[in-house]
Formats: C-alpha cells, structure tokens, sequence
C-alpha cells in the first residue's frame, strides 16, 4: 500500500471513529401496551392520545423514544402473550399498561383479567421497567356489582404492586352531561376532541417519573 492510500484510509479510519463517538446513544424507550383507546382507532392518524404523548415529551424536552404496541380488540391474556417479545426487544425503561376494556366487553371473569394484568406489570418490572397502569370503567348497564369489582381492579393491582395509577382513562370524556358528542358512531370509541384529555390523565403519572429518569 502506497503513502497515499495508507494516508487517506487512515483519515477514513479517523472520520469513521469521529462519527461513532458523536453518534448519540438510544434513547430510554416507553413502550405503550393497549387496546383500541390506544391504536388510534377510527381516528385521523397522529390525533391519539400516544402520538399527543410523544408530542408533549418532545416539546418539555424529554429524551425518550415512545413505542406504541398497542392493538384494536386487545385483552389482556393477549397482551401476556405479545409482551416478553416486546420487553425483550425494546428494553423499555417505562412500561404503560392500557388493557382491560376488551375483557369486560367479551364478558371475561374478573379473576382472569386480574391474573393478567398482574403478570403484566410483573413481567415489565421484572425487566427493570417503572409502570404505569391505566385504570378503565365499564358502563353501568353491565351490572353495578360488575362495574365497582371491574373499576377496583386496577386501585388495587397498583398499591399491590407499587405502580403509578391513572384512575380512569376515560374521565372528563365518558362521564360528562354531554358525553354522546365525545364518541364515535359506535358509542365506545372517543372523537380525537377527546384525546387531549385521555393524554393529559397519562401524562400527569408519567411525567415525573421521566424526570425521576432523566437526573
């Protein structure tokens, strides 16, 4: 090798080396596991409340990448199935749980959803991520007995567990005077208006512990 080519793949060597090192590390990783409330179902695509969430993050200035693994018709035993997968590939630092609703539409018995939603937050912390389940309420039309037992499930699995609660996704959405307005044709899923309220419940849980993260 000439004087030349040995100079010029050295600056090659030295450029390349330069770019590795200014090369920023990954980022923490949220990773969002839910159902339809979550996958943007029958709205615009970007109107969701996980899209808004990543919005806000970005405009505080918070480095985090926002995962959303959320998918319509979602339960929970679903969700234990795909999450070691997910947990594995993404390594999230945080994990938000948003599952439940499919299980009380289908009927499923409690205990059952219960067990899930515990090997979920199990699963996530035992993989070193923070959790912050999301609580959810079914309309009290399924039985008042049904509703309180399925509203108390997630209380109870976050002081359990010691996660973070959002107490009802939904709040200022389904339990409004006008709360017809707020939905879709179908009367289940939220009009995007109703996204920026949906977000603003799961940012008010998260967000200190993305700051807790970024010291």
């Amino acid at each position: 090798m000439n004087f030349k080519r040995r100079s010029a793949v050295a600056s090659l060597g030295l450029l390349w080396a330069g770019l590795l090192q200014a090369a920023p590390a990954s980022l923490p990783v949220i990773l969002v596991l839910g159902d339809s409330l979550s996958a943007e179902y029958g709205l615009p695509r970007g109107t969701g409340w996980v899209n808004l969430l990543d919005e806000k993050m970005r405009s505080e200035g918070l480095p985090f990448q926002l995962i959303n693994a959320s998918i319509s018709g979602e339960t929970t035993s679903g969700g234990v199935t795909r999450l070691p997968a997910l947990l594995k590939q993404h390594r999230p630092t945080h994990v938000v749980l948003e599952l439940g609703a499919n299980d009380a539409l289908r009927g499923l018995p409690l205990q059952a959803t219960r067990n899930n939603l515990e090997r979920l937050v199990q699963a996530s912390q035992g993989a070193g991520a923070q959790v912050v389940l999301v609580g959810m309420q079914v309309p009290p039309n399924y039985g008042k007995r049904y509703a309180d037992a399925f509203a108390q499930l997630f209380p109870s699995l976050a002081k359990e567990n010691r996660t973070v609660l959002v107490p009802f996704l939904l709040q200022g959405v389904a339990d409004r005077p006008d709360a017809a307005d707020w939905f879709q044709s179908d009367r289940t899923h939220p009009v995007a208006q109703a996204h920026p309220i949906m977000m603003g419940h799961v940012w008010r849980a998260l967000r200190p512990l993305l700051l807790a993260t970024k010291r």
